[in-house]
């Protein structure tokens, strides 16, 4: 039996979707009902991911964890009020999943980190690699980053598979956010001023990521490693544009408009963070994924594009 947290969530639906073909016995989690379930899985509802939650009948006959449940980071999350929530879930709420899961019997416990436990961005040409010591920026990757701490010293103290993903921006059918409204402004035919943007930036195709874990969860290699994600192809804010005009099926109407005025008209307005990341670097590197586990991202970047804006990225 595998626990999926997070069930209802984008990456945990999609992964519980998967499991479920693939015919592994599942039990999903999530805090609300979203709508029917696959044949066969199990649904578990949890009202709160803390400290004090009782995992008693949740954990009951499960070999693996899957922990895709998190307080998710928003822009304006900030001060010591939004620390204090983000550690309270994903710090002491993973941690005590993870010492019932141990106490329990479980054998693998995967937990979906972030890329921001490293930061924001890159220089150009030297990507993250997980050795990188943490440089977290926000609320959001502080907290993954001290949870990550957290689950290792437990996995040391008490034998449990820990193994760590940390996946950059993932995009597929159901993305919300930046994403999304970037998918309807291609759709819309506007203008964008993002036609000389010679940036690096590395993303995660759903299923891609979804195939990661799945190797995690049953690789031998894999206990005691954290891997970095992405699709093995980094690409240009210009080239994601012009990548998702080809997969709607539309011409964008790029303007030429140099990286440093919109950096500097940003700043002008308050946007800094929003131009840093159209113009700047976050690159991975997936080597060690490559090397240790065999594995390639099996969705090349054109048809995962396909698939997000075919399938409601937008909506």
């Amino acid at each position: 039996m595998i626990l999926v947290t997070g069930a209802s969530g984008f990456v945990g639906s999609a992964l519980v979707a998967r499991l479920a073909r693939e015919g592994h016995r599942v039990r999903a989690c999530s805090r609300r009902d979203s709508g029917p379930l696959p044949p066969g899985v199990q649904r578990v509802r949890v009202a709160d991911l803390g400290p004090q939650t009782d995992w008693t009948g949740p954990l009951e006959g499960v070999a693996a964890v899957v922990h895709a449940a998190a307080h998710v980071h928003v822009m304006d999350a900030a001060g010591a009020d939004a620390l204090d929530m983000f550690r309270r879930v994903n710090v002491a709420g993973s941690l005590a999943l993870a010492r019932a899961a141990a106490a329990a019997g479980v054998r693998r416990f995967v937990f979906i980190s972030s890329v921001k436990v490293h930061g924001e961005a890159t220089p150009a040409g030297r990507p993250f690699r997980e050795e990188d010591p943490p440089a977290p920026s926000d609320a959001y990757g502080i907290s993954k980053a001290e949870a990550e701490q957290a689950l290792q010293a437990l996995a040391a103290a008490t034998g449990l598979e820990l193994v760590i993903i940390r996946p950059p921006l993932v995009y597929g059918p159901g993305v919300k956010a930046n994403f999304a409204a970037l998918v309807r402004l291609v759709r819309r035919g506007w203008p964008l001023p993002l036609g000389a943007i010679d940036n690096r930036r590395s993303l995660v195709a759903l299923d891609n990521l979804v195939d990661l874990i799945l190797t995690c969860l049953h690789h031998p290699r894999a206990p005691g490693q954290v891997f970095l994600a992405s699709d093995g192809q980094d690409l240009s804010t210009t080239a994601l544009i012009r990548g998702l005009g080809a997969a709607i099926g539309r011409v964008p109407l790029l303007l030429p408009v140099p990286a440093v005025l919109l950096q500097v008209a940003a700043a002008l307005v308050g946007k800094s963070a929003v131009a840093q990341r159209l113009c700047g670097n976050l690159q991975v590197d997936i080597a060690r994924a490559r090397q240790l586990l065999g594995w390639t991202p099996p969705v090349p970047v054109q048809e995962g594009l396909r698939r997000a804006v075919q399938q409601g990225a937008d909506r």
